[in-house]
């Protein structure tokens, strides 16, 4: 676990380096435990509850290997779990089983939705098309797909999205897979889907993309790209 005194480090941007708008702070967190990522997420909603005109924060990460399974009673996704090689932990999001380890670049946008209409599925849609925004940028055509939360190369999913929110502040976020092994995902049925193929920027394109390189360009687009999920503020419900 990291301490309590690097996790306010990180919080504070003096450990990390980080880019910000007005109301936007973005930073790259590095390789860091599940549960730790957890705790530093926590602590930021903790700090956004007692000031609400804190802005909203942007972490960019990758994992350990690890599955998470969001809040439902249906944990047919997870084949049984005994057999997982990787910890496995249940989590205060929307969605089925899933896992991330190196190569995926982790997104955390910790964002008051009362500055954005309290509207869950406009944010879901805007991390959508940032990704596939991103994507267009190293020449893949990503799409949305449906009523199935996530980004799709035709049929082949290549970044999931499963959030949580506490008093209209949102934790967790997306998973874009940039290279590496996907391989176990074939231990779970990835967000519940059957028979889903899952893929990369690295088995699209045939070439490997540092993660890091591919955060700074995720930094750079949701920097440009926050105000188009804000209300005006005359709407929005925050009280100064």
């Amino acid at each position: 676990m990291i301490t309590l005194n690097r996790r306010l480090s990180v919080i504070s941007g003096s450990v990390h380096a980080s880019a910000a708008t007005d109301s936007l702070s973005a930073r790259w967190v590095g390789r860091m435990q599940f549960a730790d990522a957890l705790v530093l997420q926590e602590e930021i909603v903790a700090r956004k509850r007692c000031d609400p005109c804190s802005k909203d924060q942007l972490l960019l990460l990758e994992h350990e290997p690890v599955y998470t399974i969001g809040r439902t009673p249906d944990r047919s996704s997870l084949l049984g779990a005994t057999h997982l090689l990787h910890p496995l932990f249940s989590i205060n999001r929307g969605g089925q089983a899933t896992y991330h380890g190196p190569g995926q670049l982790m997104g955390y946008p910790i964002v008051d939705l009362r500055r954005c209409g309290q509207d869950l599925q406009k944010y879901l849609r805007w991390l959508e098309r940032l990704l596939i925004e991103l994507l267009c940028e190293y020449g893949i055509a990503a799409t949305q797909r449906g009523s199935l939360t996530g980004v799709w190369v035709e049929d082949r999913k290549i970044a999931s999205i499963g959030v949580g929110v506490r008093h209209w502040i949102t934790m967790h976020g997306f998973a874009l897979n940039v290279s590496g092994d996907l391989s176990p995902f074939d231990h779970i049925v990835p967000c519940g889907i059957n028979n889903v193929a899952m893929t990369s920027m690295e088995k699209e394109t045939g070439k490997v993309f540092p993660v890091t390189d591919v955060a700074r360009a995720a930094e750079k687009l949701a920097l440009h790209r926050i105000k188009s999920l804000r209300v005006a503020p005359e709407t929005q419900l925050i009280d100064a």
